[in-house]
């Protein structure tokens, strides 16, 4: 079976705190499934207590496919091309909230992924770029994906970039995922 690159939003309601938590996480695997171990893992402080929010496989982005090889049946340098996490946040008057949306970029460089951050709808649809204070939104994290893979993943996997001829975006799967229910589930 090939391998695919998984980005999840988690979630879980650690011990002590009042709301639900988030995080991100990215994980190579031939399914939901495989990555449970490495998802508790991931996230320890919630005792096991993990669920899934929403979920992709990431397959195209911006044009590129996205595809995950052996490292060792891997020749090639790819340095022209990285894939990003761009997690954006922001606010809105007389709304108790900070807002997040979580996109990808295929760009050179974190700064080319950020500008291609303010490209996406979320950002378009804010009054202006928050500075301290104000409202708006403003690029609250970015990651390139190679840094925030298990080290298992990065030692055994490299991710492929290619420019796509057609590309059908990926399916996006939100809605509430138990951890124990995948483990139950036949491959």
């Amino acid at each position: 079976m090939d391998r695919k690159l998984y980005m999840l939003l988690v979630g879980c309601k650690p011990e002590g705190r009042h709301t639900e938590q988030h995080d991100i996480f990215f994980g190579i695997g031939t399914s939901l499934k495989e990555l449970v171990p490495e998802i508790l893992d991931f996230w320890p402080e919630a005792g096991g207590r993990i669920h899934i929010d929403a979920w992709r496989e990431v397959t195209v982005v911006d044009g590129y496919t996205i595809r995950v090889k052996q490292r060792k049946d891997w020749n090639r340098s790819q340095k022209d091309r990285k894939l990003f996490f761009v997690n954006l946040g922001g606010y809105k008057e007389n709304d108790f909230e900070e807002y997040h949306y979580k996109c990808l970029s295929v760009a050179a460089d974190a700064a080319e992924a950020v500008r291609q951050s303010k490209d996406q709808a979320f950002w378009k649809h804010t009054i202006s770029s928050h500075i301290d204070d104000k409202y708006g939104v403003d690029v609250d994290d970015i990651y390139e994906i190679d840094d925030v893979l298990t080290p298992g993943a990065k030692e055994q996997f490299v991710i492929v970039i290619e420019k796509a001829e057609r590309a059908v975006a990926d399916e996006l799967h939100p809605g509430y995922l138990k951890l124990s229910k995948l483990m139950h589930e036949s491959t």
